[in-house]
């Protein structure tokens, strides 16, 4: 399939009015003309943790949300963005269970990566332990089996707990092809058409290396599940916070990629009134990628943005963030913070709220994104003007959880009564509707305090003009009969 290049949104199942059911419904009286590009709704599945992101099965919509058939009732009018979370899955699910149960008798043993297909002996080695790229304090948990009261360790790349609920999959295990297969089968007959391969970037553990993006073996998988996403007409995006370099790796080979160092390289632009960092940032990076400012985890700073960013500026402007009422993600590892200890992965906020909640400064930001090239994202709080809910952090101790607002029915008809949300609208309708952002992309010269973006496509041409000091963004652009206009955004 073609990707839409028009906006999409990014969204839970449940948060825009409580279901599946209601998100369709939001879609079709709000925002009806809205998202062309599609909608990512985040794991809808049955899960035992990480809001989605522990899944039991990839089969079964959690009834909570709904259905399969309210999935395809969107379908009907959007294209559908799942994810798939080909590193690991939950603990609770049936394949696990039945682990837990009898261990290597268990018809599912082979799906996961007990430590004797690392390590030998299945001992493990604190020496190579130190080289990883840690998201807890150590790679694996220890399980005792029901049947033979044996301890069975297994990897487990993520989680809060210990054990913990995300079991990884072992991606060499024909086992997992196969579950992999079945998935994309399932997907293709709902007709999902994008699918996101979410922490693909930890799935090779090999001893010596970080176990992270490990090169040359990484591509053979996606060169494998590329052919199988192709065969059933499924566009992938994988997703990997990584280096810089690794993402335009990625591109090289022919994947679509997020672009992880936008959401910083603006922020930092507004806050410090000062786009030579962004134009030129602008004028290195890979067209084929999503764009996003906000999403349900944070703003990425390491290692996304490593070499990019100047710590002593850095910190200067996670201090300023912090003062603004966001909270951070950290680094675990030593070896992989700075020399001088910054150890930021990313800042955690409602992109709003981190600029002051300035609807003109916010929607300067709409702008750049949408002038960039590539397929932009909104995620739902930041559609709607949301602020940090720093009471669910309170409430649940998530510091994830201040972009990750529940709306009700009645909240979403308010914010989109207001006018900063349908200034925003109009911003959506011209970038979607105007046919010339699959043309030619120039950063124009400009002063320090500016940002002047132009795409053109034959006679057709619009520019972008930002007055950081002034706070004013304006679109100039040819219409349909020749005649010159303005926008302001």
């Amino acid at each position: 399939m073609t990707i839409h290049n028009q906006v999409q949104l990014i969204t839970y199942p449940d948060s825009l009015g409580g279901s599946l059911q209601t998100l369709n419904q939001v879609l079709n009286e709000h925002f009806a003309d809205i998202f062309k590009g599609g909608i990512h709704i985040l794991p809808p599945f049955p899960s035992s943790g990480d809001r989605g992101f522990a899944p039991l099965t990839y089969f079964e919509i959690e009834p909570a949300f709904g259905s399969w058939e309210d999935v395809r009732a969107i379908g009907e009018k959007h294209d559908i963005l799942l994810d798939v979370m080909v590193n690991h899955i939950s603990r609770q699910s049936a394949y696990f269970q039945d682990f837990l149960k009898q261990g290597r008798r268990s018809p599912y043993a082979d799906l996961f990566l007990t430590l004797d297909k690392v390590w030998a002996d299945g001992q493990p080695v604190q020496a190579d332990i130190d080289k990883m790229f840690l998201r807890r304090p150590r790679p694996y948990s220890t399980f005792t089996i029901e049947e033979t009261g044996e301890e069975e360790k297994v990897w487990t790349t993520f989680g809060k707990t210990d054990p913990s609920e995300q079991i990884d999959l072992d991606i060499h295990s024909e086992q997992v092809k196969r579950l992999l297969t079945d998935i994309f089968e399932n997907f293709r007959k709902n007709h999902v058409k994008i699918v996101r391969l979410d922490a693909v970037g930890y799935i090779i553990k090999k001893l010596g290396t970080s176990c992270f993006f490990v090169e040359p073996d990484i591509y053979e998988f996606l060169d494998w599940i590329k052919e199988l996403a192709d065969s059933m007409d499924i566009e992938l995006l994988p997703e990997v916070h990584s280096h810089y370099s690794i993402q335009y790796k990625l591109a090289e080979h022919g994947f679509w990629i997020y672009d992880f160092i936008l959401p910083y390289r603006i922020l930092d632009t507004l806050l410090n009134k000062n786009a030579d960092a962004l134009k030129k940032y602008l004028t290195t990076r890979p067209a084929k990628q999503f764009t996003m400012l906000d999403c349900h985890d944070g703003i990425p700073v390491k290692p996304d943005l490593d070499g990019m960013i100047d710590t002593k500026e850095a910190r200067e402007l996670v201090d300023t963030c912090l003062e603004r009422g966001a909270n951070l993600s950290l680094i675990v590892s030593d070896e992989h913070k700075d020399e001088d200890g910054f150890d930021v992965h990313q800042i955690r906020c409602s992109y709003y709220s981190v600029l002051s909640s300035d609807d003109d400064a916010y929607l300067a930001a709409r702008a750049i994104q949408f002038f960039t090239p590539g397929i932009p994202q909104v995620y739902y709080v930041g559609l709607l003007f949301g602020e940090n809910d720093e009471e669910e952090v309170r409430r649940t101790g998530e510091g994830r959880e201040i972009n990750r607002h529940n709306y009700s029915m009645d909240e979403i008809k308010q914010a989109v009564g207001q006018g900063a949300v349908q200034r925003l609208l109009a911003l959506i309708r011209f970038r979607n509707e105007y046919p010339v952002f699959g043309g030619e992309f120039h950063v124009l010269e400009s002063a320090s305090h500016e940002v002047r973006l132009e795409w053109t496509q034959g006679e057709l041409r619009c520019t972008l003009h930002i007055d950081l000091n002034q706070g004013r963004t304006v679109i100039d652009y040819v219409d349909t009969e020749g005649k010159v206009a303005q926008f302001e955004v």
